[in-house]
């Protein structure tokens, strides 16, 4: 059986896969038991898959696992042991969650962007989540919430 080597969250893991084509989404999630990164659409298109590789937002439902070199971060290993990231700190204190299916994406997202563009508009942070639906509403406090990681 093929073997497919990268880090997740700064910790080596090794894949068994007969299908290189296998979505990244199912490692993290049934193997690794990785339950931040979510299955929505499984096309790309909701966002509330999404994860960091080697720093950068990428739906994990539609990237396939041979593929995969370097380091993968989900929301858990975002976060470090002196507390939580930023974001996830900002989500909080904005009261940014309804249902919650989304955060991971809108918090993967952000924190990719906010790497890229430190501090951001209101109009910025709105175009870079554009491409990540939420369901609930809640899109003034996300907003709100990335903002205020920002500062």
């Amino acid at each position: 059986m093929p073997e497919f080597q990268f880090s997740v969250n700064g910790k080596e893991v090794v894949a068994h896969s007969d299908d290189p084509t296998m979505p990244l989404l199912y490692f993290l999630r049934n193997d690794l038991k990785l339950h931040g990164p979510r299955f929505g659409c499984g096309l790309g298109q909701c966002g509330a898959c999404t994860v960091h590789l080697n720093g950068a937002a990428i739906r994990s439902c539609v990237y396939p696992i041979g593929v995969i070199k370097g380091n993968v971060t989900t929301l858990e290993g975002l976060s470090s042991p002196q507390g939580l990231h930023p974001l996830q700190q900002a989500f909080i204190d904005e009261q940014a969650v309804q249902c919650g299916y989304c955060i991971n994406g809108m918090i993967m997202q952000a924190a990719a962007f906010l790497k890229r563009v430190a501090k951001p508009t209101e109009a910025q942070v709105r175009e870079e989540l554009g491409a990540n639906l939420c369901r609930c509403g809640t899109h003034l406090r996300i907003v709100r919430a990335v903002m205020r990681a920002a500062q």
